[in-house]
């Protein structure tokens, strides 16, 4: 019987790196296409309960700049999912008041995707409930870099001093700018490594490796993923009175 939640120590922003898809799918024998539409149904069942949680920002790491690496029929099926999904959704997603964004990089998706995803956007963006964040044509040192080039042009127009630049300034030109950081990062799969993936924001989250394959991570693994966190004590650096080191 799984614990209760302490609903005083939900994590304000989650973000999750859904890996397995491929794996998943080969071990049934089915193509990759299908593993990613099963992962899909786990993306609706994961909203859910993290709404319900109390949950406030919701990242999910959808597509990769690296993931253009891969075979183009796959990227091809992968974007194709993600608009046909959120168009799908749509009324369930106004009427769990939900708000969804874009993270990353504009060049190089096909404007048709792009806009198409936009607009399906900007028909939430009203919304107060849950914001999912989907990380897309996303890359952590692409992020970086942009936020760096930005500055720089800024403090050269005279917007911006560079004695002035601080960590602070730095989070202002991140693509996350208006969200807060993560508290806590689930990989599935278990591979155990952050893949390029919110490098700057994710320096004080707490850190979940699961085995458990994407599309097999039910609202019962959320669930125990959470209370794990709730287990946790974080620090921040800070030493606690009845601890030494």
């Amino acid at each position: 019987m799984m614990v209760d939640l302490d609903p005083k120590r939900i994590p304000q922003h989650v973000a999750i790196i859904m890996d397995g898809n491929g794996r998943w799918a080969k071990k049934r024998g089915l193509t990759r296409p299908q593993g990613h539409l099963e992962g899909v149904k786990r993306v609706g069942e994961v909203m859910d309960v993290a709404r319900e949680m109390g949950i406030k920002v919701l990242t999910l790491f959808a597509f990769s700049t690296e993931n253009w690496n891969r075979p183009q029929s796959e990227v091809e099926g992968i974007m194709k999912t993600m608009c046909l999904v959120l168009n799908n959704q749509m009324s369930k997603l106004q009427r769990d008041n939900i708000r969804v964004r874009l993270c990353g990089r504009r060049e190089g998706v096909p404007d048709k995707v792009w806009n198409e995803l936009e607009a399906v956007i900007h028909k939430l963006d009203k919304n107060t409930g849950l914001t999912v964040n989907l990380a897309f044509n996303y890359g952590s040192r692409g992020e970086i870099v942009d936020a760096i080039k930005n500055i720089a042009k800024d403090v050269v127009i005279g917007k911006l001093s560079q004695k002035t630049i601080s960590e602070e300034t730095v989070g202002r030109y991140l693509y996350t700018k208006d969200l807060p950081d993560p508290d806590l990062l689930i990989r599935t799969s278990g591979e155990q490594r952050i893949s390029n993936f919110l490098l700057w924001q994710l320096s004080y989250a707490e850190f979940l490796f699961t085995e458990v394959l994407w599309p097999d991570f039910t609202k019962n693994e959320f669930k125990k993923a959470i209370l794990d966190y709730q287990k946790r004590d974080r620090r921040f650096g800070k030493v606690v009175s009845h601890q030494q080191g």
